[in-house]
């Protein structure tokens, strides 16, 4: 009966997915908010609930790397960059600054040429970028400023709205991710 309240839950994010609406999931260390990265509809709208700027640009997180490879300038990473990533990835919770392909959207980089982007372990959000086919937005499930909702009672408290909500526990990470320039090592947020 469990597996299948999650898989409608899955089902009807999903929808929401594809419908350019917002939705809640847990990650390793909060509840994260996502959208469809490609859909500015729903971009605006995110922006709009979490009350962010623009300008600081989103993450994409994503299941594998295959799904993050239409998003980086790959041409501008070498191969010992790129296995480095792929190690870290295997082990620890880190978001990575990568060259962003020209065609990325400003909504996704922000004011830089660099994409942030994930590979998660968190099965929630490997269900979600397998079945929707690629990376989805990810940040956390807070109004801008205001502290990360680590329950659903926080996140119906903070957002008072009817975002639909992967159910799943969080991971066991303390805070939000490690952000690293893995281009030039300049560490963004510890």
């Amino acid at each position: 009966m469990k597996n299948n309240h999650y898989l409608t839950c899955l089902n009807y994010c999903l929808y929401k997915l594809y419908t350019d609406e917002i939705i809640a999931y847990p990650t390793e260390s909060v509840f994260g908010l996502g959208c469809n990265p490609d859909s500015k509809r729903a971009i605006y709208k995110l922006l709009n609930i979490k009350k962010r700027d623009i300008s600081k640009g989103f993450i994409l997180v994503a299941s594998n790397y295959d799904q993050l490879k239409p998003y980086i300038e790959e041409s501008k990473i070498s191969l010992f960059i790129k296995q480095r990533m792929l190690f870290y990835w295997s082990l620890y919770n880190i978001t990575f600054l990568l060259p962003a392909k020209s065609t990325v959207p400003f909504w996704i980089t922000g004011d830089s040429s660099y994409v942030a982007v994930r590979i998660s372990n968190h099965i929630s959000i490997i269900n979600l970028c397998n079945y929707f086919g690629k990376p989805i937005i990810s940040t956390s499930a807070n109004i801008s400023g205001k502290k990360s909702c680590t329950s659903e009672v926080e996140l119906i408290k903070q957002f008072n709205l009817n975002i639909p909500l992967l159910p799943g526990k969080l991971g066991f990470n303390n805070k939000n991710s490690r952000i690293l320039n893995l281009i030039n090592g300049e560490l963004i947020r510890d």
